[in-house]
């Protein structure tokens, strides 16, 4: 997953969400088959509009499956028992990364 935070948009395309994770769009597309809480928008050619929520639920699957090495089993379970706990560490975990890079530009400064 990429370091950069999303721009703040009402909708994303698919190229953008499989940028910032990393991913390939067929594993989002395959996610959004396996987790219905996934579930953006289309327009009349089909194609997709990820919102805030699908992002947000995106961000859950990917930690739990490619950080935590959850099945997709085990990540619905997890979400289905533990959600709040899941997006809790995943806040704290990124306000960490982002005092991690804040703490080497003052670093570098020096």
């Amino acid at each position: 997953m990429s370091n950069n935070p999303l721009p703040d948009k009402i909708y994303y395309s698919i190229a953008e969400l499989s940028a910032h994770f990393g991913v390939a769009n067929s594993l989002l597309r395959y996610w959004e088959k396996e987790f219905s809480k996934i579930n953006p928008k289309r327009n009349a050619k089909g194609t997709r509009f990820y919102s805030k929520q699908d992002v947000e639920q995106i961000r859950l699957v990917y930690h739990l499956v490619k950080e935590k090495g959850h099945t997709l089993e085990g990540a619905r379970k997890e979400l289905k028992t533990r959600k709040k706990q899941v997006a809790n560490r995943i806040a704290v975990k990124e306000s960490l990364l982002q005092i991690k890079t804040q703490l080497k530009a003052l670093r570098d400064q020096l």
